[in-house]
């Protein structure tokens, strides 16, 4: 990764380094594809495996979120245990969607799309989203990011989320309880090995429009 990039830099300069990258997902050993100068490059990081281990079932059909998804592993992992749902796997990482839909073709998945956030219909309504949130982007960064996406759940629909404990888990938490619009709601679900899950749910009957 060159001097002054980030896994939130939109184009990471250096070699991308591709290589393999032997991971269990979706209880299944499958080797992937990863890169330098993305998130967790060489493995499946301790919070998004929290997430994986704690959140419920996968919604089977509809449309389905993995928010900043680094090289993928919660995008394939919904897009292998849902075959007839639509993933999406957003990042501003140019290069982490690359390696995303090098490894969504290498598991022959055609319902996942990697794509920059502004790809994605402005009228598609979600009906999960999962995240490993980007936190050091920022507080105000994140703030926007989530008040931008959370909204875009379906009713009767949920949000998971995972926050280091010592990153702010708590705050993000009340700030969420504070800015969300009524219809939401917001709680702990589990908290492991320094990590919260965070279950953000829109009601039944709360989306205005799904225009």
């Amino acid at each position: 990764m060159a001097t002054g990039d980030h896994y939130f830099t939109p184009r990471p300069g250096g070699d991308a380094g591709l290589r393999p990258l032997r991971v269990r997902l979706a209880g299944r050993d499958v080797e992937l594809t990863t890169a330098a100068g993305i998130f967790s490059p060489d493995r499946v990081d301790a919070g998004t495996r929290v997430l994986l281990s704690h959140a419920p079932e996968v919604p089977s059909d509809g449309d389905l979120l993995d928010l900043g998804c680094g090289w993928g592993a919660i995008a394939l992992t919904l897009a292998m245990e849902a075959p007839h749902a639509t993933v999406w796997a957003v990042d501003v990482n140019e290069r982490a969607l690359d390696v995303v839909r090098r490894n969504a073709a290498s598991l022959g998945l055609n319902n996942l799309n990697a794509v920059p956030p502004e790809d994605v219909p402005a009228d598609v309504a979600f009906r999960a989203i999962w995240s490993n949130p980007p936190i050091r982007v920022g507080k105000a960064e994140l703030h926007a990011l989530l008040a931008r996406w959370l909204p875009r759940l379906d009713d009767d629909s949920d949000a998971w989320l995972v926050v280091q404990r010592n990153l702010g888990s708590d705050s993000l938490q009340r700030w969420l309880e504070d800015e969300l619009p009524a219809g939401f709601s917001v709680r702990r679900a589990t908290s492991s090995k320094g990590y919260r899950v965070l279950n953000v749910r829109r009601a039944h009957g709360s989306r205005v429009s799904r225009s």
